[in-house]
């Protein structure tokens, strides 16, 4: 009997753990991120990514100047993805989001390149 209900008592504080965990929202990716990409070109290495919400959407962009529109974003829980296109190919982006860090792989026809960003502290 003991057993049973130690057993129950650990299943019951498993499901409360979990519940408790803070979910990602839209909310915590807003912001400025500056990104870098590892084993590409160097002018390529690094860069900013742009999340806002539009017309109560969530929309990114890639870049600073001259800024590329994120398609297909979507986040969910812990995961962030979105691809970009351009004269060099399109380019998939999956990634983690853990507190104001984004880690990840970007695909291509180029190969994967892993990426880290940062989110960029309010002015």
């Amino acid at each position: 009997m003991k057993t049973k209900l130690y057993f129950m008592m650990v299943i019951a504080l498993g499901i409360f753990s979990i519940a408790a965990q803070k979910s990602v929202t839209a909310d915590d990716i807003l912001g400025t991120w500056k990104y870098q990409i590892s084993d590409v070109p160097p002018e390529y290495e690094s860069g900013f990514f742009t999340f806002e919400q539009k017309d109560n959407k969530t929309v990114g962009y890639v870049g600073d100047t001259q800024k590329q529109e994120m398609k297909e974003l979507t986040v969910a829980t812990d995961k962030v993805t979105f691809s970009t296109e351009s004269d060099q190919g399109v380019f998939k982006y999956n990634l983690a989001l853990k507190g104001d860090t984004l880690t990840g792989m970007i695909s291509s026809q180029y190969g994967d390149f892993p990426i880290k960003a940062v989110k960029e502290a309010k002015k």
